[in-house]
């Protein structure tokens, strides 16, 4: 996939908010990418219907099942030219790197927050949103910290979403609409 990507706008930024289901990522994502004037590429959106009906009868989707979903959401990061904002959970080392193959240079914002919390958030969106509240555990048992990767910036997911984009913006100043 990288073959296929040419980064010809050297003030490009590509970022992908990151964390276990409940974190925050979505309303992250937006602000962001408002503030960078970049677009949101919501990762929930690429999964198959597979995939989702997994999710909300409370079964772990596994590496086979995200596999396809990962390369898809790599392809649509590398199709915005000007860069992007990315959502997805990229638990696991190798998910962040499937990514990073489609965009070198891939930026991720680690959204931190505690199993207590992210169950408290997942259960209060239960009618809108496809995601059992019984798969929290299987997010954290799966998570591998990225803090210490290249290019990832570890934040509190409790703090205001203002404050996470001053974050963000502090610790990797980028270029803004």
């Amino acid at each position: 996939m990288t073959a296929n990507f040419e980064n010809s706008n050297k003030n490009a930024t590509w970022w992908v908010v990151m964390g276990v289901s409940g974190c925050g990522k979505s309303s992250l994502g937006q602000a962001l990418g408002q503030a960078l004037g970049l677009p949101l590429i919501e990762g929930d959106d690429f999964h198959p219907a597979a995939n989702i009906e997994k999710m909300h009868q409370g079964i772990p989707l596994t590496d086979a099942d995200r596999a396809g979903w990962l390369v898809a959401l790599g392809q649509a990061l590398a199709s915005h030219a000007g860069g992007a904002v990315l959502t997805c959970s990229a638990l696991k080392q190798a998910y962040r790197d499937t990514l990073r193959a489609a965009v070198p240079g891939l930026r991720f914002v680690f959204m931190q927050i505690s199993p207590q919390e992210a169950l408290r958030r997942v259960e209060a969106r239960k009618d809108t949103h496809f995601f059992s509240s019984s798969l929290v555990d299987s997010q954290f048992a799966t998570l591998q910290d990225p803090s210490g990767e290249a290019g990832v910036i570890a934040v509190p997911a409790t703090e205001p979403i203002a404050e996470l984009v001053r974050l963000v913006r502090a610790r990797a100043p980028v270029a803004s609409a």
